[in-house]
């Protein structure tokens, strides 16, 4: 039985997303949209056209939405759903997602915006972080549609001051909640390291707290594709699209590492001269990301964990994002998710494979290798100053300075 799926972009119904009998899905802009003076595309790899994009070519988009690995295969287990049928998935989860896309059954009419939450409790939300292994998302409870991208255990919320609110009814939230996980001790403060050090340094990146509860830690990360606005006293929300570089290159989930034939940093570096409204300023900010990833020891740093932000006619690289130093966990693999210069060993990446990329990236050399220089020297300055008191950010820190010295002395 063909199905279809209504996707709408803010409040904008934009297109249709179909699973014909076969199982297989397609995307069609709707002829309004492709009218309207305001219409902008879901995705660099959907461009605005009266074609229809078959399933290999939507894929990389819709499938992006969505949760990853383990997590979706629990939370397919939860809905009673296949966890390879990324249509039913939408349909069953796909109403707060990233950016400002969402998905409802064909037909039905985008709820008002009543932005209905459910206040947590301090044992309600102790209990929620209990759950949240064995049900992600909190998938499956009445009037919850959330989807996150990603492998990591998260719950998109809405905070105010100390109170914490699950969105109902595709409600928009305000913060990703992320809770410690028992097998990489200190993820909280690690991460919660990483992205205070990046702001003190000048990147942009979101900003983050770390709260616990009944003894369980978490980290909130202050969402970049939602704006708060007062409108006649009270506040109301709204979304910003934005898609990350593998949705935006037409790379499905599965294949976010280089290796498995995912974006180079080559192809990044391309992508954003070619999109961004200001491109010497996008170069310029993903060239310091990738210095920093690298400077911290997060090897992880692949095409999903990268993103474009739209807002008001404007592209540009969005705020960095899952900062964190698996450089720390012995377990967790030296290879790098993107090679620089040739090198995906992080422990053998040297100044002159920083050139090799600077040429592949058509960077001049020597900005690349005095901006290096400059970020190692910032970042050991900085890391004073954003210390915490656990034994993980401690030893994160101290990870961190020994690798900005190494760079350095290199």
């Amino acid at each position: 039985m063909k199905r279809t799926l209504d996707v709408y972009l803010h409040r904008d119904l934009v297109g249709k997303l179909v699973q014909d009998e076969q199982g297989a899905m397609r995307f069609a802009y709707v002829p309004e949209w492709l009218h309207h003076p305001r219409a902008i595309p879901l995705s660099h790899s959907l461009p605005l056209t009266e074609k229809r994009f078959g399933r290999n070519e939507a894929r990389a988009f819709f499938a992006g939405v969505l949760p990853e690995q383990h997590q979706r295969e629990i939370i397919a287990k939860n809905l009673g759903i296949s966890a390879r049928n990324d249509f039913t998935m939408l349909d069953m989860i796909g109403g707060e997602c990233a950016g400002a896309v969402t998905f409802l059954p064909e037909g039905q009419a985008l709820p008002k915006r009543e932005d209905s939450y459910r206040l947590l409790s301090p044992s309600a939300l102790a209990e929620v972080l209990r759950t949240l292994p064995r049900r992600p998302l909190l998938a499956g409870e009445e009037g919850v549609r959330l989807s996150l991208a990603g492998a990591q255990g998260k719950i998109a919320v809405h905070v105010s001051g100390a109170a914490i609110s699950v969105p109902l009814a595709g409600a928009p939230s305000t913060h990703i909640l992320k809770p410690a996980i028992e097998r990489f001790e200190g993820v909280v403060f690690n991460e919660a390291l990483c992205m205070r050090l990046a702001r003190s340094i000048g990147l942009r990146a979101a900003s983050v707290e770390t709260r616990s509860v009944e003894g369980i830690d978490f980290l909130l990360v202050e969402r970049y594709d939602r704006k708060r606005n007062v409108t006649s006293g009270a506040e109301v929300l709204l979304r910003l699209h934005q898609e990350d570089f593998c949705q935006a290159l037409g790379v499905v989930p599965e294949k976010k590492y280089q290796i498995e034939g995912g974006p180079s940093l080559k192809a990044c570096f391309a992508h954003v001269r070619e999109v961004s409204s200001a491109p010497v300023l996008g170069l310029n900010a993903l060239l310091d990301a990738v210095i920093f990833n690298v400077l911290i020891g997060n090897n992880d740093a692949h095409g999903k964990n990268f993103s474009l932000l739209y807002n008001e006619g404007q592209t540009r690289l969005a705020p960095l994002y899952d900062l964190l130093s698996t450089a720390y966990y012995p377990e967790l693999s030296s290879k790098l998710a993107m090679k620089i210069g040739g090198e995906f060993d992080a422990k053998k990446v040297r100044p002159q494979n920083f050139e090799a990329m600077a040429e592949e990236a058509g960077l001049a050399k020597p900005i690349v290798r005095r901006r290096v220089l400059e970020l190692s020297q910032l970042v050991i300055s900085n890391l004073p100053t954003v210390a915490m008191d656990h034994p993980a950010a401690t030893h994160t820190s101290k990870l961190i300075e020994a690798n900005c010295r190494r760079m350095m002395q290199k």
